[in-house]
């Protein structure tokens, strides 16, 4: 049986230059690369770089998905654009973390299950960008999702407190498929 990875990186707020985009390509002679984004698929083998120093570095978004049951999906927005005080009470269990870096925030949400169906990440990131501009908005009904799932996963004591399910709570969610 073969494995399958996928890899995908976006850069919304400022596109790569020729440099970043030649640095990308030392990690992988494989990945699609444009000015706003890396994918690249692993059937045999694995990712040279880092894809929280590439969030750092580089891009905005990320998402990985792998058949053995990994997920994980990072957004990277403005520290100055954000109540890191508010933000951080979604973000302290193990599948959903807030990291400082530099003048940059990354919200970071990682599962890991057992059902090992073969899923395929394409397209999966481009309907969670979205979720990006709602945090930018002051809309935090994603990391209150979080939150509960990592309660559920059991990553942190029954201490009774609960953060608020955020803005936005009133109103209808967009499509997904949008």
């Amino acid at each position: 049986m073969s494995e399958y990875q996928y890899y995908e990186f976006r850069a919304i707020d400022q596109p790569l230059d020729e440099k970043a985009i030649q640095a990308l390509r030392e990690l992988s002679s494989r990945a699609q690369i444009t000015p706003t984004s890396f994918v690249n698929e692993y059937n045999w083998g694995d990712f040279k770089g880092s894809p929280m120093k590439l969030m750092e570095k580089y891009f905005d978004a990320f998402l990985y998905v792998a058949n053995w049951g990994t997920h994980e999906f990072m957004l990277k927005v403005p520290l100055k654009l954000i109540n890191f005080d508010l933000v951080k009470e979604y973000c302290y269990g193990e599948n959903v973390t807030a990291y400082k870096k530099g003048e940059n925030l990354i919200f970071e949400f990682i599962s890991e299950t057992d059902d090992h169906e073969w899923e395929e990440g394409e397209d999966w990131l481009s309907s969670l960008i979205t979720l990006r501009s709602d945090i930018l908005h002051g809309d935090y009904r994603c990391l209150y999702l979080g939150w509960l799932f990592c309660a559920q996963m059991g990553d942190f004591e029954d201490d009774g407190f609960e953060p608020s399910v955020g803005a936005g709570k009133g109103r209808h969610p967009r499509k997904i498929s949008e």
